[in-house]
């Protein structure tokens, strides 16, 4: 059976009768641009091939049902006694972008819906933002905004998404997940500048170079919701208020020398050289992607891993391993990927060289006593839509 009759007989068995209709939207995973999307600079996913689904129909009241496959019925929340913290579980993604669309300005009716997903959670890979994007985009369908019908739309969807995770879901996330899910184009990298949201389509096909990007998702927890993660947004406004800067966007790599001694820590400078350093790597991959130099886009994945792992303090054993051991097989890059502290690393990989990867990969982590990863090739796919079914 495949996933979208699954999701179709799921909505049937527990709210009886047909949906309006299925939507779906992807995970991501990022290139490179790490935590470098609420500090106003550059970013680079694609999204992903895999998806999650909803089949969704409004109700006539203001009442929001929604179920999962595999996992217990919610119970129902009316829209009303939405806010911040509530639901705590996972339907607050959904339920605050519809709590998001009306603030927008958008009127809003109740829904019941039926999820799917096929992005692994807590993985790295944006399982969030896809859940956001595939009822946004449902939304403005059964609603009729049309604001899946250009970019423009699609980017008032994506901060509306954001808008919805950063204040009732309460990760103090940056944009580039939702932007990722909405606004990607099939076949292109996503080279999305955050201080105005504007974007560049990158091409990013690797097979004709015979190379693959793996996905090694190290099984390590990861979540935006915990403290860390907040904590290195807090670190770069207050290195933004001690140098009189707005965003630490205005930083180029040239300033760093003179500026870094005017911080008051160590700490703090640490995390303003990996933010500048990072934007200025996603300058570069762009460069190396479009001239097809795959070598100094791995390279600039190795420098990014380091960056991250030294400055930003965001790296884990098992991601410095899946790292490691990809460069040991000939990886001609690999840096983790997503907010970190856990989630997936990357690698560019020869498509030769996949089956020994995966393995020295696992015999690796089985010798430290970690949990076995799981992998996946990622593609770029297209952005959140209406499924034929």
């Amino acid at each position: 059976m495949s996933i979208v009759s699954t999701v179709l007989n799921e909505f049937q068995a527990q709210f009886t009768g047909e949906p309006e209709g299925i939507w779906e939207a992807p995970g991501r995973v990022n290139l490179i641009g790490e935590h470098t999307d609420y500090n106003a600079g550059l970013v680079l996913p694609i999204a992903l091939p895999q998806r999650t689904y909803v089949a969704i129909r409004r109700r006539e009241d203001r009442k929001l049902r929604f179920v999962s496959v595999g996992m217990e019925a919610s119970q129902p929340l009316n829209l009303d006694e939405v806010e911040p913290g509530k639901p705590s579980s996972w339907e607050r993604y959904p339920v605050g972008v519809i709590w998001a669309l009306e603030e927008a300005g958008y009127p809003m009716p109740g829904v019941e819906a039926a999820f799917i997903s096929e992005v692994p959670v807590g993985s790295g890979l944006s399982s969030s933002a896809a859940i956001e994007g595939a009822i946004a985009a449902a939304m403005s369908d059964l609603c009729n905004l049309g604001l899946l019908a250009d970019d423009e739309g699609r980017a008032t969807l994506a901060n509306i998404c954001q808008r919805a995770e950063n204040h009732i879901a309460q990760a103090p996330t940056g944009g580039m997940d939702q932007a990722a899910s909405l606004r990607s184009h099939e076949g292109y990298a996503l080279n999305l500048d955050c201080s105005d949201a504007s974007v560049r389509h990158v091409p990013f096909q690797l097979e004709e170079a015979g190379l693959a990007l793996l996905v090694i998702d190290t099984q390590a927890p990861h979540s935006h919701t915990t403290g860390e993660y907040g904590r290195r947004r807090a670190d770069c406004e207050q290195a933004c208020a001690q140098l009189g800067f707005d965003t630490l966007r205005e930083i180029t790599p040239e300033m760093l020398e003179p500026l870094l001694p005017r911080l008051s820590n160590d700490r703090l400078r640490a995390r303003v050289r990996h933010v500048v350093t990072e934007t200025e790597r996603v300058r570069l991959a762009v460069l190396a992607m479009e001239a097809n130099d795959f070598a100094e886009l791995g390279r600039l994945f190795v420098d990014s891993h380091a960056s991250m792992r030294d400055d930003y303090e965001i790296s884990c054993p098992e991601l410095d391993q899946a790292v490691v051991t990809a460069l040991e097989c000939g990886a001609l890059g690999a840096r983790m990927t997503g907010g970190g502290f856990g989630g997936s690393a990357i690698a560019l990989v020869y498509t030769q060289s996949l089956d020994s990867t995966r393995a020295a990969i696992g015999e690796a982590f089985a010798a430290r006593g970690f949990s076995a990863p799981q992998f996946l090739i990622a593609q770029a796919g297209p952005p959140a839509q209406r499924t034929e079914y």
